[in-house]
């Protein structure tokens, strides 16, 4: 290792040390009561988080406390692979998935206000044109983070999945041409949300269905979905890290993101 990266290796470790660097946890907390998104029948749906008490400190175990515990790889703040969805069928899982992958620049787009005004709201490619002449083109190896305020609603299951009297849940996401724009005009490692899946509330109605879905995984790019404390992150210049577990053939993981943000001095 050369002397300029271990430099540069020190420099951010004594960063983080000093409090130059601020670490910001991107995950919500992860128990029985995880909002977990429902499919309509004839549909299978994943598993909720449960614990199993094996000790505490007790007759089954008098020295130790642990648990086993049953959860979806799509539960709480997670990651989705690209073989979750058909059109990325054969493509990254996240055992297969390159490690550096893992790491990127985040790009917050902020369109919270809209999503006040309007909870079905659709990011779209003008959005992100404007985001871009105010800060530059988003880069490759950058992970698109959309800030839509949603994630005060994570422990409130009635906003959060704000279900109206269609029977449909309204919560923003993308629109289909700018979830095309983002695969294929930009390379970006995926999309980021804070509502329970990368996909609008609406978006079985929209052509494609579920276009986050459909084109980020058709392009072998990545979704996080149940994100908290993205209004803490500046708009360029946090640094994301999302380590999925390394399941065998699998389409997600629970994750605990973590951004490192640059203190402003």
């Amino acid at each position: 290792m050369s002397t300029s990266t271990k430099d540069l290796l020190g420099d951010l470790l004594a960063g983080i040390i000093s409090g130059g660097i601020e670490v910001v946890d991107l995950a919500q907390p992860l128990n029985e009561k995880t909002p977990v998104m429902q499919l309509p029948e004839p549909f299978v749906n994943t598993g909720t988080f449960r614990y199993n008490r094996l000790s505490n400190y007790d007759d089954n175990g008098p020295a130790w406390y642990w648990n086993d515990f049953t959860t979806g790889e799509h539960v709480g703040t997670h990651f989705d692979a690209p073989r979750h969805w058909i059109s990325g069928r054969g493509q990254d899982g996240v055992d297969t998935m390159p490690i550096k992958n893992m790491i990127g620049e985040a790009c917050v787009i902020d369109v919270k206000q809209k999503c006040q005004e309007n909870p079905d709201y659709l990011l779209t490619v003008e959005d992100v044109l404007e985001f871009e002449r105010e800060h530059g083109q988003i880069p490759e190896h950058a992970y698109l983070i959309l800030y839509t305020g949603w994630a005060a609603y994570n422990d409130d299951h009635e906003k959060f999945f704000n279900v109206g009297a269609d029977g449909m849940p309204h919560t923003p996401g993308f629109a289909p041409e700018t979830s095309a724009f983002l695969a294929r005009e930009r390379k970006i490692l995926g999309v980021g949300v804070e509502t329970v899946g990368t996909d609008a509330g609406i978006a079985a109605t929209l052509e494609p269905a579920f276009p986050s879905h459909y084109y980020m995984h058709e392009a072998n790019r990545y979704g996080m979905a149940s994100l908290a404390n993205v209004d803490k992150l500046p708009p360029r210049g946090a640094v994301i890290i999302a380590t999925p577990l390394k399941i065998t053939d699998g389409s997600g993981s629970p994750i605990r993101p973590i951004a490192l943000v640059p203190v402003a001095k």
